[in-house]
């Protein structure tokens, strides 16, 4: 016994036999577009409400504040890598060869390279630092005589 129902009682022609009902498609299209439309009306009303109700403030964009120069953090990116190192080393060149103030309150200054080279020299040299061999004990290294500054032989 068949629990199929053919009314043909012959084969299945293998396609719908059924055409699409155009009433309820047009019904629906048109609930549809009326839902989008009152859905739209309604957050046009909402959103104008809220903006006469609550002061929202600036807007939380990044492009707000175009016209700061805002640094990013560190460590950034150098742009001219060969020029900033051309100006550290014409700072540290400056420093070392002039004369200023380090601490002005106690009379701390800095003086040229060259010059403290042979103040060092006239006075008699660094003093001699304490050092321990091997088996602990300190031993006093005895300052080496050294030559004059600027090629000059002493007498």
């Amino acid at each position: 016994m068949s629990t199929e129902h053919n009314p043909t009682g012959g084969a299945t022609p293998g396609y719908e036999t059924r055409d699409a009902n155009p009433e309820s498609l047009v019904k629906f299209a048109i609930t549809l577009a009326v839902t989008v439309l009152v859905t739209m009306a309604g957050m046009w009303w909402l959103m104008g409400y809220y903006g006469r109700v609550q002061d929202l403030g600036a807007g939380a964009t990044p492009f707000g504040k175009l016209h700061e120069k805002q640094l990013p953090p560190l460590p950034r990116i150098q742009v001219e890598p060969v020029h900033e190192l051309d100006e550290v080393r014409d700072q540290q060149r400056h420093a070392a060869e002039s004369y200023g103030w380090v601490d002005r309150e106690h009379g701390i200054v800095h003086i040229p390279i060259t010059q403290a080279m042979d103040l060092i020299l006239a006075r008699g040299g660094l003093p001699a630092r304490q050092s321990a061999n091997l088996s602990g004990a300190p031993v006093s290294a005895a300052p080496a005589k050294a030559k004059p500054a600027h090629g000059k032989s002493a007498p």
